[in-house]
């Protein structure tokens, strides 16, 4: 009887941990041996870090061509129960029927999910970029109010939130509005962050050149205020503030897929599983952890993997290959990203890249943007569903260079 993989989820992490263990079974000329399978509602990798964008198109590539061509099967459904002690998962599929997989190596690639705390009217009235369908329903009501009497409310959005994704939603917005009520219309774009200055996990040195950003797209920064009640025509702040408008764009962070939970061990804060340098869960055996889920230091220094596409990537292959290596009887490989980088949008203004976790600025502008667009529209995507090209990209050191 074959060896079995079974990962949980088709994101950056997952697709990716896929290949890479795909490619380990292949080195070690064991392709007949270990049976590699993907659980996912449906092999499409959704472009999580583009749907702040104003225009949603190819945000969902099929993956199907690109797991056939690499010798990997997919399940159409969603793990829903882990039972590390038998090493077996519980499947729901699309279909509606259930189906327990057994397994060898698990990886769990399930990513995350936008943090919904108790606001009263958050889940009724916000909108969010987390999901390639709710990106999609904040599309459609903005558009929506082209054909709404205009009002202060109307012509108002409010993100709620100022960490990465806030600041790119919010320096899109006040162009993306103009484009739908009329470019002289009367707008109002505001962010607001809880914390004392905007983007608080981005630090103190890229934060003068977001400033700058923000105010020349035309957003209103509001910080030490958070959003304690919304409704369909405004939003209550901590300050006792009302904001009347009909558009709440909530951006307040992540959490871990509940999934995580499941299996044993010490979690984080985020509900991140700790894991050692091999990915491996520290608390269930033959479980590999990875993405969102994983909480692992990416250097000799302490930092940790971000919530990030970017560590996503390389989490994945590690996880994937590792797995896979163990089956097969090659060398595992310890994870490191000593590397760190970000780039983020802002708008009309351009985009920000810095280096290093101190995030030493390094483009900004039109240069910035260009980075920016060669990582949203290139880098970030599958590779092509050709054996040789995809498996040429996915061994755990392979890193693009900016």
């Amino acid at each position: 009887m074959n060896q079995k993989i079974v990962i949980a989820g088709s994101g950056f992490a997952g697709m990716w941990a896929a290949i890479s263990a795909a490619r380990a079974v292949s080195l070690a000329g064991k392709q007949n041996q270990v049976d590699i399978m993907v659980v996912s509602p449906t092999p499409h990798l959704h472009i999580r870090p583009r749907l702040y964008e104003a225009v949603i198109e190819n945000m969902s590539p099929d993956l199907a061509p690109l797991f056939e061509a690499v010798g990997v099967r997919h399940l159409a459904g969603t793990v829903e129960a882990i039972h590390a002690d038998r090493h077996e998962v519980e499947v729901l599929g699309t279909d509606g029927e259930r189906v327990t997989l057994p397994y060898d190596r698990f990886v769990l690639a399930a990513g995350s999910r936008l943090f919904m705390p108790n606001v009263p009217g958050l889940k009724e009235h916000a909108f969010n970029v987390d999901q390639l369908s709710s990106a999609n329903a904040l599309d459609k009501h903005l558009k929506a109010l082209a054909h709404e009497p205009e009002t202060a409310a109307r012509n108002t959005v409010v993100v709620a939130g100022g960490g990465f994704t806030g600041i790119e939603t919010v320096a899109e917005m006040p162009q993306r509005l103009r484009a739908i009520l009329g470019q002289d219309a009367k707008i109002r774009v505001v962010v607001l962050e809880q914390a004392p200055a905007i983007g608080p996990d981005l630090g103190p040195v890229p934060r003068p050149v977001i400033e700058e950003a923000l105010a020349e797209c035309g957003v209103e920064v509001i910080t030490s205020t958070g959003a304690v009640a919304i409704d369909a025509n405004g939003v209550t702040t901590s300050t006792g503030e009302r904001i009347e408008t009909r558009t709440v764009v909530w951006t307040a962070g992540a959490r871990a897929n509940p999934l995580a939970a499941q299996i044993p061990g010490e979690h984080d804060r985020f509900g991140r599983i700790h894991a050692n340098q091999y990915l491996r869960a520290k608390g269930a055996e033959d479980i590999f952890v990875t993405g969102d889920v994983a909480m692992v230091a990416t250097d000799d220094e302490g930092h940790l993997a971000a919530m990030s596409c970017q560590h996503a990537v390389i989490l994945g292959r590690v996880a994937g290959h590792n797995a896979a290596a163990e089956l097969v009887g090659l060398p595992t490989h310890p994870y490191s990203q000593p590397k760190y980088v970000t780039c983020l949008d802002l708008g009309p203004w351009g985009a920000l890249y810095t280096e290093g976790w101190d995030r030493q600025v390094k483009l900004t502008r039109e240069a910035g943007k260009a980075l920016k667009r060669e990582i949203n529209t290139q880098w970030i995507y599958p590779p092509k569903a050709e054996r040789n090209a995809a498996f040429a990209v996915a061994h755990p050191d392979f890193v693009i260079a900016a």
